[in-house]
């Protein structure tokens, strides 16, 4: 299986964001995206995940579009978890908002029962950030990508995280971008990088 976008462009006030972009992933591939600060890292995530829809250019799985209802099959993951839930849930109801986690997963992730019970607001960057992962990890969930997700935690978190991420890409075939400034780690999770001002021909 194979998420791609071909010749994308996206303009935003008159700004040329994205101009002719190539990128693909395939399942069970753990990528890196690298790029400075406003180079449209976040924007080509967005599109890729489906949350953006007012550009030029394809994007599909397979040849074919991703649908536009329904559960998406590329998930993305922001840089701050605390974006991403409803301040007004409690964690056990934003976890079963998609779909039955088992609990293999949540102690892969080190996910503890008493935090079920706790507001967003009551747990760390890193607990909400499991969290999410978790929950983007469901059994329809085909490619994930990674938007600076452990910039906020400490280094222990941060590895431990990404050995759990990529220990379930691996079991479930899941394709992963990795977007990130951390160089370092780039080369310690990715089999390869890719620099988006080599492909981004603004």
């Amino acid at each position: 299986m194979q998420l791609k976008c071909e010749n994308l462009n996206f303009k935003y006030a008159d700004k040329w964001i994205l101009k002719d972009v190539n990128l693909s992933l395939n399942s069970g591939e753990v990528l890196g995206l690298i790029g400075d600060s406003g180079s449209g890292k976040s924007t080509l995530c967005k599109i890729l995940a489906s949350y953006h829809h007012n550009y030029n250019g394809l994007v599909t799985i397979d040849g074919k579009k991703i649908p536009s209802k329904g559960y998406k099959p590329v998930q993305l993951i922001y840089q701050h978890p605390e974006k991403a839930v409803n301040p007004k849930w409690k964690m056990k109801d934003i976890l079963n908002e998609g779909y039955d986690v088992p609990q293999d997963l949540l102690d892969s992730f080190g996910i503890k029962k008493n935090w079920f019970n706790r507001w967003p607001n009551e747990l760390s960057g890193g607990e909400l950030q499991r969290f999410a992962l978790v929950r983007a990890l469901g059994p329809k969930t085909k490619f994930l990508i990674a938007d600076e997700i452990t910039t906020m935690v400490d280094a222990i978190t941060q590895a431990q995280i990404w050995d759990t991420i990529l220990d379930i890409s691996k079991k479930l075939n899941i394709g992963v971008l990795v977007v990130s400034h951390d160089k370092n780690l780039i080369k310690k999770v990715c089999s390869d990088v890719v620099y988006l001002n080599d492909i981004n021909n603004i």
